[in-house]
């Protein structure tokens, strides 16, 4: 656990750089800092003796040290102002780079990592973990770490001070701090070591239910599922407050009996000092215990201080060690391997040989043992229903995920053996859910081939219909769209990502219900986008719309992860089968809308 803990320390400084250099001068000056601050109060002392034994000898003007006395408090106090205010410069600008660089980092390894993490894991999610645990991390090295290295270095100089004068006193003052040190292990050992990643855990899932419930508003009032919406957002809510909640429980016993004994060390100094008067005679021996008693009743409030600083600061720590280790989970995310060896496709055929694939942490098999061809120029369709694993395979084409066993070949080679760049070059996937950028719609399209033309983005647009759209837009393909922009329909979504795939111009196109959020008048505009961008090249689709596959020249039925069915539309018809079931009941719809709007008309 100590290793573990130290390398979290360690991995804070490794994100600082060279600026690690100005958060160990920080804790250094900060320590400095702390013995200054502490001195004041030995000089109010000197002075509150100097003017007691002044009025003793019934001669104030003998208090001839205690102007001396104010001053270097002054000074000392001054000067642990000062250099605390130079130690959080430095660790300020140490920890702004180490959060920086823990930000840029966890970026930088994510756009390395896979399509198909990002389908594991939600945006909420992810965004809080880098945003939220590089800012805790910043607010432990900028405040805490300081903190807690003046509260490190007090104790010595506490104990030297508190049995500098008079050790039966110190002894009392001793006491109460060594205790108040057990309760606040109770508090920050145990199970309780464990809590702050747990609650972490539970304050990302919030936040990830509460953007996904956010996002998720306008169809919840469309279709009046409030209740069931907020079901998953409020079980956060919940997971949350029992953590919250059970930790404040646990520790308001511990945090009890840390404040009560702090504040209790009267109970021992009291007694004590009567003990000691009671057996000491003559004028001067009394002054002096009298005058020791004032030093520990000034300098005991400073212990409390000190041990509630180790308390906050060690939280704290608990909390940016967290931290760190949930920002390390993100970077030990693998990226797919890169081939040693790149090898060139032969052409543009895709084959499945004996795939097996299953999801991350799941017991059930996405794909079992699946095998067929996509002849280089020809289009199949995968169908069946939701969960049956046509998104998956698809999936593995453009290597979102790697198979577990089997194969996935283009053109005779290995997906896994096709250069990653090189990959992307030879295969455009449109999915069901389009998200565009904050940005011009030019440079939406444009993102398919940033070096296109104008020209070549008008052109890719207008085949993928999207003339209509321009024309209305106030200032055409330099129209902003997305948050604080204009907004588009799902249908005309699905034809700005159809341009982008028709500019790209890879040899191989993977549809995945690319007509899912289309109206009848997308629909139509989009069948012809799809004459256009599937001309000469292979194409793999998916459908629940059948009417959109009945040209494909293979059709494959999928079923709890197998291929059912095979054949063309007429072939399985024929077949009596799942397709054909799928079939009557597609028609069947088809005539209840066409009856419907009939009846409206009427």
């Amino acid at each position: 656990m100590d290793k573990q803990k130290n390398g979290e320390l360690s991995r804070m400084f490794s994100y600082a750089g060279n600026y690690h250099v100005l958060t160990i001068l920080g804790c250094v000056l900060s320590g400095i800092s702390t013995i200054f601050s502490m001195l004041p109060f030995v000089c109010i002392w000197l002075v509150i003796r100097d003017l007691i034994q002044a009025f003793a000898a019934g001669d104030i003007s003998r208090a001839t040290e205690s102007t001396r006395y104010a001053w270097i408090a002054v000074v000392f106090a001054a000067a642990s102002i000062l250099i605390y205010f130079i130690a959080l410069n430095c660790t300020h600008l140490a920890a702004f780079r180490t959060a920086t660089n823990m930000r840029k980092t966890a970026i930088h390894h994510i756009v390395t990592l896979p399509l198909g993490y990002f389908s594991q894991n939600a945006s909420g999610q992810l965004r809080k973990i880098i945003d939220d645990n590089a800012g805790l991390t910043e607010g432990f090295l900028a405040h805490q770490l300081p903190d807690l290295t003046g509260a490190a270095v007090m104790p010595v100089a506490v104990i030297v001070l508190i049995f500098l004068f008079d050790w039966r006193l110190g002894i009392c003052c001793l006491i109460p701090m060594g205790i108040s040190v057990i309760f606040l292990k109770q508090m920050m050992g145990g199970d309780n070591a464990q809590f702050m990643g747990k609650y972490m855990t539970a304050l990302e899932t919030m936040n990830k239910e509460a953007v996904e419930y956010i996002r998720g508003i306008p169809v919840v009032k469309v279709f009046q599922q409030t209740i069931y919406s907020f079901k998953n957002f409020h079980a956060a809510i919940e997971e949350y407050e029992k953590f919250a909640s059970g930790y404040a429980l646990k520790c308001r016993i511990p945090l009890t009996g840390f404040t009560v004994t702090l504040n209790g060390t009267f109970v021992l100094l009291i007694p004590v000092v009567m003990f000691i008067l009671s057996g000491i005679s003559g004028q001067a021996a009394y002054e002096n215990v009298v005058l020791d008693f004032l030093f520990y009743s000034l300098f005991t409030p400073v212990c409390a201080t000190m041990m509630n600083r180790i308390m906050f600061a060690s939280e704290q720590l608990m909390a940016a060690k967290s931290a760190v280790s949930r920002v390390d989970e993100i970077l030990q995310e693998k990226p797919l391997k890169e081939p040693e060896h790149p090898m060139i496709p032969a052409d543009a055929s895709v084959v499945f040989s004996d795939v097996s694939f299953s999801y991350p942490g799941a017991k059930e098999k996405a794909l079992d043992h699946i095998s067929f061809v996509v002849p280089a120029g020809k289009t199949v369709a995968l169908v069946g229903a939701s969960g049956s694993g046509k998104s998956t395979a698809a999936s593995l084409i453009p290597r979102f995920y790697d198979v577990q066993s089997g194969s996935v070949t283009i053109g005779g080679v290995d997906v896994r053996n096709i250069e990653k760049r090189e990959l992307m070059k030879r295969v455009a996937f449109v999915f069901q859910n389009t998200r565009l950028f904050k940005d011009t719609l030019l440079n939406n399209i444009k993102a398919a081939r940033p070096d296109a033309t104008r020209e070549e983005v008008m052109k890719a647009a207008n085949e993928a219909q999207c003339k209509d759209i321009i024309d209305r837009l106030p200032d055409g393909l330099d129209t902003l769209v997305g948050t604080g922009g204009t907004y588009l329909s799902g249908g005309e979504n699905q034809r700005i990502a159809l341009a982008r795939a028709i500019l790209k111009d890879a040899p191989i196109i993977v549809l995945d219900e690319a007509t899912a959020f289309a109206d009848a008048e997308n629909e139509h505009q989009i069948q012809l986008a799809f004459e256009r961008l599937t001309q000469n090249k292979t194409v793999l689709m998916i459908a629940h719309r059948l009417s959109t596959i009945q040209d494909a020249d293979l059709i494959l039925v999928f079923k709890d992860g197998q291929i059912a069915e095979r054949g063309t539309h007429e072939e399985l018809l024929n077949l009596n089968g799942i397709y054909s079931s799928m079939w009557k009941d597609y028609q069947t719809s088809i005539a209840w809308k066409v009856g419907k709007e009939g009846e409206q008309h009427d």
